[in-house]
């Protein structure tokens, strides 16, 4: 195995960092028509999305945690999900907190793969993969992203603070 040589570690850093910045302009998206519209916050969107979940796709053990959330915390957790999506795309697209970021997204991601995802009792073992291939992508992404060093390129906090040593 070769060493790392500055040209690697480059071709490296700049993978990670439009890795980083291509899924912060998805949340973007994903959540600035939560925040900026009312369909998924107050008309119903956040609750219709769980009766889905709940009536097709939860793992067993989410269904009560889901009916809870419903019954109980809706709105709340809708504003929580919008303007949660919204600041993880700010912070990725802008190279700030982005490991945190990271953190935040992947734990919204698992909380979908799991109310999303089940594909059945009687399903084969290889359809439980490809009944999370919606939400396992982004997870990866945000485990590649909490694993490397995100801001090494095109980041505000490069800009503000001296790079790590190496």
């Amino acid at each position: 195995m070769q060493p790392s040589t500055p040209t690697n570690t480059h071709s490296n850093t700049v993978a990670l960092t439009v890795l980083r910045i291509v899924v912060g302009l998805f949340f973007i998206v994903f959540g600035q028509y939560k925040v900026f519209g009312t369909e998924f916050t107050l008309h119903g969107g956040f609750e219709a999305t769980l009766r889905d979940f709940i009536h097709s796709g939860a793992y067993p053990f989410m269904v009560p945690i889901l009916q809870g959330i419903l019954a109980h915390a809706a709105t709340p957790m809708a504003f929580l999900v919008a303007y949660g999506e919204l600041l993880i795309g700010i912070s990725l697209l802008i190279g700030i907190l982005s490991r945190l970021a990271s953190l935040f997204g992947l734990s919204l991601i698992l909380a979908m793969w799991l109310s999303g995802g089940y594909p059945g009792p009687h399903a084969a073992f290889w359809m439980y993969w490809g009944a999370s291939l919606n939400w396992s992508i982004l997870a990866l992404c945000f485990v590649v992203l909490m694993i490397g060093r995100p801001e090494d390129l095109c980041s505000l906090r490069r800009r503000t603070t001296p790079p790590p040593p190496r």
